[in-house]
């Protein structure tokens, strides 16, 4: 059983536990003046950022190095940060084309925790060791961390598991000398300050961890080659959308009209990389499948060693 005044004491001390003065009275403000108070109060996760930026490259190259291995970027975390953390791996597959496998979001207390709080889930070390251990993390994995208060035992149990079990980990949090910053390989703490409405850390807190989880995934994803310059050349055309996003990529890319675009993409299933070496270097949808497969699936890679061929 937690002691209620210890616990007082812990969060006390935390930057996102503090009352801000100057929204004493935020309930005597006119409406106005409340989003004006909101959009004052989120510039201040810019400023958080860019003081974490040195940390938040090291989770990046992390997370890119156990990705070239052929690991997972595995997200974990109770409450909005574990909710951010299923946001951010579920949108990975039509983005970047990866497997659902390949980033995933793993909260405390389970699916049903995605929708409805599931009452102390986040206090339990053991269930996060438990999660870890089921999802069957090894040495070529990269698990994060997430949680404002950088204490929450679930988390921090989920950590100790994955560092015992080879995985590199990355701690999220937005609170200085956080235990999870000690807990995990690389520490990421964006101190974003008392929010607006004191203690509600789904709110800057939870700004900040949305912009990190964007920028590891993201920048992770452009470090394995499953981008051609800012394009998503690895995109998964799974609607017309996509599809029209794919052939404006293919024209784009290789100075080609719509149809020749159209008639690369439909020969590549609708995979842009292979009809952009199509397009560019004359090759059969076979050849260009080959060519990528020799590049490590890296698009300008297999350009330049197609060159010769044009």
């Amino acid at each position: 059983m937690v002691d209620l005044d210890d616990l007082r004491r812990q969060l006390a001390e935390l930057t996102t536990e503090a009352v801000d003065p100057e929204f004493g009275e935020l309930d005597l403000m006119t409406t106005p003046e409340l989003v004006a108070a909101m959009i004052d109060s989120n510039r201040q996760v810019t400023d958080a950022l860019v003081a974490a930026s040195t940390d938040l490259a090291r989770a990046v190259d992390a997370a890119a190095e156990r990705m070239q291995r052929g690991g997972r970027l595995v997200y974990v975390g109770a409450g909005t940060p574990g909710r951010l953390g299923i946001l951010d791996a579920s949108e990975i597959p039509p983005t970047f084309g990866e497997p659902p496998e390949r980033v995933v979001g793993i909260i405390a207390g389970g699916e049903t925790a995605i929708r409805s709080a599931v009452e102390n889930a986040e206090d339990d070390v053991a269930a996060g060791r438990a999660d870890i251990a089921r999802a069957g993390i090894g040495p070529d994995d990269c698990v994060v961390g997430l949680t404002a208060s950088g204490r929450t035992p679930y988390v921090l149990g989920a950590i100790a598991e994955a560092r015992e079990r080879g995985a590199a980990t990355i701690g999220v949090s937005c609170n200085p000398h956080s235990e999870l910053t000690v807990a995990a390989d690389v520490g990421v703490e964006v101190i974003v300050g008392p929010e607006l409405v004191a203690g509600s850390t789904r709110l800057k807190a939870g700004t900040a961890q949305k912009i990190v989880l964007n920028t590891i995934s993201t920048l992770a994803m452009v470090r394995i080659g499953k981008t051609y310059g800012n394009r998503m050349v690895d995109v998964r055309a799974t609607n017309e959308k996509l599809r029209a996003r794919g052939v404006r990529m293919v024209m784009g890319i290789a100075d080609v009209d719509p149809s020749v675009a159209r008639r690369a993409l439909a020969d590549t299933g609708w995979e842009v990389k292979p009809a952009i070496l199509m397009c560019m270097r004359g090759l059969t949808a076979d050849a260009a499948a080959r060519a990528l497969a020799g590049s490590g699936g890296r698009l300008r890679e297999a350009l330049d060693r197609t060159r010769e061929a044009v």
